[in-house]
């Protein structure tokens, strides 16, 4: 497999503002540079003049750092990032934050390609901090070659620096070409002797120093994760490098070395934008506090079957002794006699009853559990084990959702000691360790208790072509002998420095994505702890914390190796260009955690928000004012106080934010379904603002998601699918047709101007007047509050009249096209026609005349189009397909159900009548089976698409016809909207009527009732 890689605005957005810095430096080849008098003959120079190579061309004198400083200022502008007052820190420092899993390897090599491509800049070191990253970078700078040279028509030369392999050095000076030193801190900031290298003179180095060769270059320099490299001592030691620029790239900048950031994409941006995977957590909680010995583990709820079962764990006395063993149980379940009678489930642990509404079981004793729960005798090598089982669980569960998409998954498990996984006789044969016997064991039970589904044969012949022994692979430092071992971590570091655990793990990071089972059978990956940095895999699914008690790691670490998003087996990436609205459907991270999901969950967003502290956390006029917003044309325009106001003012009437400037759940439904309402001074800048707005810091956006919750996916049933009744049913429905409305568009203005003058009725604008006096002030805190001041009176009054030059503009004519879809030379018509005393109430208040006016016109027009449109079936049909094309989701008790008789598995429903409905369609015997239709179905209508809610097929009998039914909506209320829903009903009648020539049936209904009460009649 090869990775492909995409130009992406964001990296191409990153790597031009720090081009944009230095705006005013022109293109200039790499300067010559030489020793003199050394007496060393190269290059064909003469004995007094030896040639050391080239470096990177200073800045040119013109370019001031007055003029830096500005360039800076305006690139901070554009990002809504606060600008600095002064360059920060020595010489010219720039601080990008890149969140993890987005590609900021990719974006910094992109970068020095920008650099080269505009100022001939050349000479580039990568200072890391670890072995791991630095192996990162290294492949990063591999597998991304042939992508940049396609762009750029040139290639870098990249090595690591080797202090055994000088000549590396003088080549990176010699050769004009782009060339990039890849460098640990340890090789120049350690004790040892290879670190203290750099810094002699070398006989094999013809007596010089390697720092002063490369500091000679005036190499630009890339510090990735400054936060892990920069101590006192090492800031000390980069000085030597003499660098043209410091370039600073990392998710986690520590506050107090942030220089001049200039562009930002944080955790909350990343994960807003689909960059990164969506996050859900597997909790397990230990309950051992339940007044009971007896150990129970709840797995799951299965709410596959009509009525719910659980799956548990519970001991097992056995001939050769007690083992654990896993069962699917029903109500009435005993554990006393399905254990061979141990005495710790004597005291009535009988399944009283499954809750898939809250998860749970309850045992006639009164002790109830949670999925996740575990209660009783538990050990940390049971908790282990548990964590394996859910964690090939996961995997299972993602692996037979994207199996046919052609994505391979892959799991992770961190374990601190490798003979948890792999141990060593005297004679060096290796055996399993604990944690490979135990996975083994699992995966066995797992995959030979798997129901095939309908359709899953090929997955499920793929699962039998990989054995439990092959799947699994431990990527650990191998020694002399070929023996696995524990990496080595310095007594201040977290990370190993063993470079042969990460050339494995490098090496094969592309056969990993392979999904042939005779190439690659490998799905699931143990590695050792301290390999936490420094390497990923895009299709990481599921990562497992297999770590003793006590262990601190930072969640946001423990995460970081599965956040980018998956690719296929082409190697492209699964992003939202590709999969759309369905990119966090299909890119979901599961952390199989050793701790509650709340606890978990908690700790997680605390680190998150630690990183997004400089974000706003609601919104005010300040959020705006001063701000560089953009529209779609490129034009800029820096926001006023006044126009920071108008904003607020429409976010406020929109109920958007609430009175602390939060935002609502309203926000969001409206951004999610494309219809937010922007204030009309900036709506040709909304992308702009939504931008702005979306850098309020909101929790819930960042709340991972609970992978126990009752979140339910909706699959077809294919039993049903293939019944002859669908079949029948479909073929009545599925074909696709035309409209032609043929109304007299002069006697629709007439009907409007008509309209208008009888019913537009106009509200004035009324403003509260108070007044009060100023008491006497006792604290400052009493004036900051308001309180030294006390109302007296109020009074309303009314604004008869806002005048026309204010300066709030409103395109009437281009708004009521908009809203009514007709012509302006129409919609001009109708505003000339009406009087001039209903045309005055726009002056009074003119977001309400537009609203009421384009309400009124559009029930003249739905009024029009019942009476004069006809439809004609058309020879193309909907496919199967759009019952399997996008991904349906609800929550169980709350927007979801089982149900016996629909196409799907499950139900969502839009409110209690459709949930109501639905029962009784269930309930029914005369009914073979039934579908709530998805949103690609849908019916063309001139007042826009509509979809139809139900499509049911019924037993031959007391029913003569295959009906279609629409349910009106309870919320479709007021006059305009209740016309507009009659005129797609009307629609849809004809539709029918031209497709199938009378034999499907349309009509509307309120209740089941009422649906068999007109079939039967």
């Amino acid at each position: 497999m090869k990775l492909q890689f995409k130009h992406q605005k964001f990296q191409a957005d990153a790597a031009k503002a720090v081009v944009d810095v230095f705006t005013g430096q022109p293109y200039l080849t790499p300067t010559y540079m030489m020793d003199r008098g050394t007496g060393n003959f190269q290059f064909g120079m003469n004995e007094e003049e030896d040639f050391t190579g080239w470096r990177n061309h200073p800045l040119v004198p013109e370019l001031s750092n007055r003029m830096i400083l500005e360039q800076i200022q305006k690139i901070q502008r554009t990002y809504q990032i606060t600008p600095s007052q002064k360059l920060e820190g020595e010489g010219y420092n720039l601080t990008i934050e890149m969140e993890t899993g987005v590609g900021k390897t990719y974006t910094y090599i992109k970068t020095m390609f920008e650099l080269n491509k505009h100022y001939g800049w050349s000479k580039f070191i990568v200072v890391v901090p670890s072995i791991a990253i630095r192996e990162g970078v290294y492949k990063s700078f591999q597998v991304t070659q042939e992508h940049f040279a396609e762009e750029y028509g040139k290639k870098i030369r990249f090595f690591i620096y080797n202090s055994a392999q000088l000549t590396e050095i003088d080549r990176f000076a010699s050769d004009s070409a782009i060339n990039v030193m890849i460098i640990n801190s340890q090789a120049f900031n350690a004790r040892g002797k290879d670190a203290r290298r750099i810094y002699m003179e070398l006989d094999d180095f013809r007596s010089r120093r390697p720092i002063d060769i490369i500091a000679k270059t005036n190499p630009i320099l890339i510090i990735d994760e400054p936060q892990s490299v920069e101590g006192k001592q090492t800031k000390e030691r980069l000085r030597e490098f003499h660098p043209l620029m410091t370039l600073r790239y990392s998710a986690t900048h520590k506050d107090d070395s942030i220089y001049n950031m200039i562009y930002r994409l944080d955790a909350m941006e990343a994960y807003n934008k689909r960059l990164v995977k969506k996050i859900a957590v597997k909790g397990i909680t230990e309950s051992g506090s339940t007044a009971t010995e007896s150990y129970v583990y709840l797995q799951s709820i299965n709410l596959s079957k009509a009525d719910p079962t659980a799956t548990i764990q519970f001991d097992y006395k056995g001939a050769s002794g007690i083992r654990k063993v896993t069962k699917t149980v029903g109500i009435g379940f005993n554990l006393y006699d399905q254990s061979n009678g141990m005495e710790e489930y004597h005291n009535n642990f009988v399944v009283k009853s499954i809750d898939g509404r809250d998860d749970s079981v309850e045992f006639l004793n009164g002790i109830k559990i949670y999925a996740g729960d575990v209660i009783g005798r538990v050990s940390e090598e049971q908790l282990r084990r548990i964590q394996i089982r859910e964690t090939i669980l996961s995997h299972i569960e993602r692996e037979r959702q994207l199996y046919y998409k052609g994505i391979k998954v892959l799991s992770l498990f961190f374990i601190d000691e490798v003979a948890h996984y792999k141990q060593y006789d005297a004679n060096g044969k290796p055996s399993n360790g604990i944690f490979a016997e135990m996975f083994e064991e699992e995966y066995r039970d797992i995959v030979e208790n798997l129901q095939i589904g309908v359709g899953e044969t090929e997955y499920f012949r793929y699962l039998a072509s990989i054995s439990a022994e092959s799947t699994h692979a431990g990527y650990f430092s191998i020694d002399k002998k070929g023996k696995m071992i524990n990496s080595k971590v310095g007594r201040k570091e977290t990370t190993t420095d063993d470079v042969d655990a990460y050339d494995l793990i490098m090496k094969n990071k592309e056969l990993l994505l392979d999904r042939d089972p005779k190439r690659s059978p490998v799905r699931f990956i143990f590695s050792h702890s301290a390999l936490r940095e420094g390497w990923d895999n895009p299709n990481v699914f599921q990562i497992c914390t297999l770590k003793q008690s006590g262990s601190d790691v930072r969640k946001r670490q423990e995460v970081g190796r599965g956040l980018r998003l998956c690719v296929n087996q082409d190697g492209e990436r699964q992003d939202a260009n590709v999969l759309g609205n369905d990119v966090h459907n299909v890119n979901i991270l599961t952390v199989i955690a050793s701790e509650s999901y709340d606890s978990f969950a908690k700790g997680l967003q605390s680190e998150i928000a630690e990183t997004v502290a400089d974000r706003p956390r609601a919104i005010t006029a300040d959020l705006f004012v001063g701000k560089v917003i953009n529209d779609s044309d490129g034009r800029e325009q820096v926001v006023d106080r006044d126009t920071a106001y108008a904003i607020m003012y429409d976010l406020t009437i929109n109920r958007y934010i609430d009175k602390k400037g939060v935002l609502t759940d309203k926000y969001y439904e409206d951004k999610s379904n494309g219809i937010l309402q922007i204030a009309e001074e900036v709506n040709d800048f909304a992308a702009s603002i939504v931008e702005l707005i979306d850098s309020v810091y909101n929790p819930r956006a960042m709340q991972p998601e609970n992978a126990r919750s009752n979140n339910v996916e909706l699959r077809v049933n294919e039993e049903k699918f293939a019944m002859p009744e669908f079949q029948a049913l479909w073929s009545k429905i599925n074909a696709k047709s035309i409209y032609i409305v043929d109304f007299d568009i002069d006697e629709l203005i007439r009907n409007a101007i008509t309209s208008l003058d009888a019913k537009l009725r106009v509200a004035k604008i009324f403003f509260k007047i108070e007044s009060g006096a100023m008491e006497e002030i006792k604290s400052k805190e009493a004036l900051e509050c308001g309180a030294a001041f006390t109302k007296e009176t109020s009074a309303y009054g009314t604004q008869t009249r806002i005048p026309v030059n204010s300066s709030v503009k409103y395109d009437l004519v281009g708004k009521l096209v908009e809203e009514t879809k007709l012509t302006r030379k129409d919609v001009i018509a109708i505003l000339c026609g009406i009087k001039k005393t209903v045309f005055d109430q726009f002056k009074d208040n003119p977001e309400e005349f537009i609203i009421k006016a384009a309400a009124l016109i559009n029930e003249e027009k739905a009024t029009a189009i019942i009476q004069h449109i006809t439809y004609a079936a058309l020879d193309e049909h909907y496919s199967m397909k759009v019952f399997t094309d996008s991904t349906i989701k609800g929550r169980l008790g709350v927007n979801a159900m089982k149900t016996k008789k629909h196409l799907y598995d499950y139900l969502v429903f839009d409110s209690t009548n459709e949930r109501d409905f639905a029962i009784g369609l269930d309930m029914s015997t005369d009914v073979a089976l039934y579908v709530k239709l998805p949103n690609g179905f849908y019916i063309s209508t001139p007042v826009g698409n509509y979809n139809p809610d139900w499509a049911i097929a019924f037993y031959k009998g007391k029913v003569k016809h295959i009906y279609f039914v629409a349910e009106t909506k309870g919320s479709m209320s007021s006059m305009q909207l209740r016309l507009i829903e009659e005129s797609k009903i009307h629609c849809a009648r004809e539709h029918f009527k031209a497709i199938s020539s009378g034999s499907v049936v349309y009509d509307v209904v309120d209740s089941y009732q009422s649906l068999f009460n007109m079939v039967t009649r």
